[in-house]
C-alpha cells in the first residue's frame, strides 16, 4: 500500500494489480489522486485495476453503488482512465477527530439529511459485507 501524498512517483511497472482508494474531503476527490491517474493511465490501463471511493454520502441506501453515487459520477467525469472494477463505501463520521469547522460544517450536512450531530459521535456507515465482496473481486483478478 503506498499513498500517492507520499509517494507521487511511486513505479506501477512492478505491480500486477493497481486498486486506487481515495475519499472526500471538502466535497470532493484530492487533485493529488487526478493527477496521479492522469500521469499514469497507460499502465494502469494495462493493468488489473479498481477504483473505490469514500464517501459519507454513501450511506444512502440510493447512492451506494458506483452508477448511483454522485462523487463516483463526478469523479469519473474528470478523468479519461476507466477503472474495470468500481465501488463506494460510506466509512464513518469520527466528529472527535475534526478540527471546529469541519466538525461544524459536517454536523450542519448531517443535521439536513437527519443523521447524527453529537460531536462526540463515532458512526460507522461501513457496510462491510461490501468490502468483503469488493476484496474477493480482486483477490480474484
Amino acid at each position: 500500500m503506498v499513498s500517492v501524498q507520499n509517494e507521487p512517483n511511486v513505479e506501477l511497472a512492478s505491480f500486477d494489480k493497481v486498486v486506487i482508494g481515495a475519499s472526500i474531503r471538502y466535497g470532493k476527490h484530492s487533485p493529488l489522486i487526478i493527477d496521479f491517474i492522469k500521469k499514469n493511465e497507460k499502465i494502469l490501463t494495462e493493468k488489473q485495476n479498481a477504483f473505490f471511493s469514500v464517501n459519507v454520502v454513501a450511506r444512502k441506501p440510493n447512492k451506494n453503488q458506483p452508477e448511483t453515487n454522485p462523487y463516483m459520477q463526478n469523479f469519473l467525469k474528470q478523468i479519461s482512465w476507466q477503472p474495470k472494477v468500481l465501488a463506494v463505501f460510506a466509512g464513518k463520521l469520527d466528529y472527535p477527530r475534526y478540527n471546529f469547522f469541519d466538525r461544524l460544517a459536517i454536523r450542519f450536512i448531517m443535521f439536513m439529511g437527519n443523521d447524527s450531530t453529537n460531536p462526540k459521535a463515532v458512526v460507522e456507515f461501513t457496510d462491510w459485507q461490501q468490502v468483503e465482496e469488493f476484496g474477493r473481486v480482486i483477490s480474484e483478478m
